[in-house]
């Protein structure tokens, strides 16, 4: 197994940096301070109490995003020796976990045929590259949520599953590493992506990165225009009982957002949309009841060692635990090793 690595440029994991780099290019902590004020007005925020605010946020996210690793590895650690799974069978891959039609779609990509593989899924978009399809079964689904929910109502430690969601859980920490996600992506979704976005996937997907999202009334409503840490994106609805919260999908983040187009994608249960990391999108907020998704970013070192899909600048990698960001070390850049004191 390669050694993986992670690209310093930590802070531009942002939502708010995001939406900064739109208007200006940088790629340290540093600059990041030295120029807000001057872009902070772009973005509408003019006070000194909004422009305090906003700071706020994004210093605590750079405070976490230097200690996430630390921090996974210790909650990892301890839930392995103190978390009593309430149904083990799910977090082995079984193949009757999976829709049937999931499974001929994926037996057509390993044939390296694209017209067959289209046969089996929906296009939703051929301009924008969106695929949907079942992935699956409901009853696997159901099984996953109530696993949720009893880990959710323990007083076991949990992780925030990015900087853009507050609420759901990183899968990989629980225990679904092994056999539940790493096999989910090298047996399925890797031959899925080399045949419908060859660009994206390079010679594999040889990391990713698994978790739940939950949207609910009364936390998280919604999800705000981004892209993703990832050459390849599959988002699969688990459920519960839900009105609105339908996705929006506009093109690559190289696109002028003024020269972008959105079209909307409602959720099915069991269902997954399958898209480019590097493709903006975002989610509407629910109306009615609760809502959690599955979201695995799927990573390609032979595509990312070569840009930073965050910083769009050549990696500068420091050794990582697990998969970390996705980058390995090769000869191009490994004159960009620094040290993380």
């Amino acid at each position: 197994m390669s050694s993986f690595y992670n690209c310093n440029c930590f802070v531009t994991h942002n939502i708010y940096i995001q939406k900064l780099d739109r208007h200006f290019k940088f790629t340290s902590t540093d600059q990041f301070f030295k120029d807000y004020n001057e872009v902070l007005p772009k973005l509408g925020y003019n006070s000194a109490t909004e422009k305090g605010h906003l700071l706020k946020q994004i210093t605590e996210e750079i405070d976490r995003r230097k200690n996430l690793e630390k921090d996974a590895e210790e909650r990892r650690k301890y839930l392995l020796k103190h978390y009593k799974p309430s149904d083990a069978s799910i977090y082995n891959l079984q193949e009757n976990f999976l829709d049937i039609s999931f499974i001929k779609l994926v037996k057509a990509a390993r044939n390296l045929n694209f017209k067959e593989t289209l046969q089996f899924l929906d296009v939703i978009s051929e301009e924008k590259q969106l695929y949907g399809f079942p992935v699956f079964t409901r009853s696997l689904c159901n099984q996953l949520l109530k696993e949720l929910d009893h880990y959710q109502e323990s007083s076991l430690p949990k992780g925030r599953p990015n900087s853009m969601n507050r609420y759901g859980v990183l899968l990989d920490e629980l225990g679904f590493h092994n056999n539940f996600s790493r096999f989910l992506r090298k047996n399925y979704l890797d031959p899925l992506a080399k045949v419908l976005f060859p660009a994206w996937s390079g010679s594999e997907l040889d990391s990713h990165k698994i978790f739940t999202v939950g949207y609910n009334i009364n936390e998280d409503l919604q999800l705000g225009y981004h892209y993703d840490n990832s050459e390849v994106t599959l988002n699969v609805c688990l459920g519960k009982s839900f009105e609105g919260g339908e996705l929006y999908f506009g093109d690559l983040k190289t696109v002028p957002i003024d020269k972008s187009t959105c079209m909307l994608v409602p959720h099915k249960i069991g269902y997954g949309i399958f898209h480019r990391g590097q493709q903006l999108h975002g989610a509407l907020p629910i109306t009615k009841g609760e809502r959690y998704n599955l979201i695995i970013w799927l990573r390609s070192s032979s595509v990312r060692n070569k840009v930073c899909p965050m910083c769009n600048s050549t990696p500068a990698l420091s050794p990582a635990t697990g998969y970390g960001d996705g980058f390995t070390l090769t000869e191009e850049n490994s004159v960009q090793i620094c040290n993380v004191t």
